[in-house]
């Protein structure tokens, strides 16, 4: 008898880990805090593996330098002196800065050093430099990736 109860004493206990097992390994983790991402200068447009849903809050920060002209180094904001002329890209912004696009063919946007908007699309996250001719670039800057679902969030 007292095995008896020894035994279904240890299913008992048994069975409130794995009950609560679950709700003790649920841990809530921003795309951010797994996210970390290298962008070259000298590649075409480069998924970062994040897929972004329509509504879903996009942070992405940048850092590091790469060459965009020649013996002239810069960050992800692009060159100070020369904006993008009307055949990069983004004609917006700088030449040499970072931009984006949710999806394959999805609407381009600078990022820069940071970005923080509402996805108006869903797809991946592709990244690359502002410019037309990128077998002369070098370097990498590095992403960071913060993807936070809200209300709005549609998949």
């Amino acid at each position: 008898m007292r095995k008896l109860l020894l035994l279904a004493g240890a299913v008992a206990v048994l069975v409130t880990l794995v009950q609560a097992a679950p709700r003790a390994l649920t841990v809530s983790q921003r795309h951010g805090d797994l996210i970390a991402k290298q962008i070259y200068a000298y590649r075409d447009w480069q998924s970062t593996g994040v897929r972004i849903d329509q509504g879903d809050r996009v942070e992405i920060q940048a850092e590091g330098e790469w060459l965009y002209t020649p013996d002239e180094f810069h960050g992800p904001a692009g060159h100070p002196r020369f904006p993008a002329p009307s055949f990069y890209p983004v004609s917006t912004g700088s030449g040499g800065a970072l931009i984006g696009r949710i999806g394959e063919t999805g609407g381009r946007f600078v990022v820069g050093e940071r970005l923080n908007m509402q996805a108006t699309q869903h797809g991946i996250l592709y990244l690359r430099i502002n410019d037309d001719i990128l077998s002369d670039n070098d370097g990498w800057v590095a992403v960071r990736i913060d993807v936070t679902e809200t209300e709005d969030s549609l998949p």
